[in-house]
Parts: C-alpha cells; structure tokens; sequence
C-alpha cells in the first residue's frame, strides 16, 4: 500500500512548433493490494491517453516514475508555470 500521494503533471509548450503536450504521473493503489502508475499524456486541452503499469512492491513503480521523468524533462518538459 502506498504510504505517500505521489502526482506530477508537466508541460511542454512550444508555439513556433504549435506544440502544447501534457504529461501526468500518479502512483494510486489498486483494489487488489498492488501498486499502480497511472501515466497520462496527451495535447493540452484534450482527454489524452493513458496507461497503468502494476507493481507488486511501491518501490519499482518509482523507480518507473523517476525514469520517465528524466526521459521527459531532457524532452523539455517543465512544470506548469
């Protein structure tokens, strides 16, 4: 069971590319026990996609966040400003 709420949402926004992407992360339990991240993405302003990855343990749904983090802020995306 996740002891800590972990949401992050971040944007990359480029006019001259009329770029405007979201992307949200969200560790949630699910009904069976397990740990769940939930990665949405998609233009801002629509509903987007989304995917859920189940873990067993908190720890590797983590470690999945904080790679994609990385992935996506050398992609230049920053938090909502």
């Amino acid at each position: 069971m996740s002891t800590q709420p972990y949401h992050l949402y971040i944007e990359r926004i480029d006019t001259a590319k009329n770029m405007a992407r979201f992307y949200a992360l969200s560790i949630e339990p699910n009904l069976f026990g397990e740990t769940s991240l939930v990665r949405s993405w998609g233009r801002i302003g629509s509903r987007g996609q989304q995917k859920i990855h189940v873990f067993d343990s908190e720890t590797k749904a983590v470690d999945l966040l904080l790679t994609l983090l990385r992935r996506k802020r050398s992609r230049g995306y920053l938090p909502r400003q």
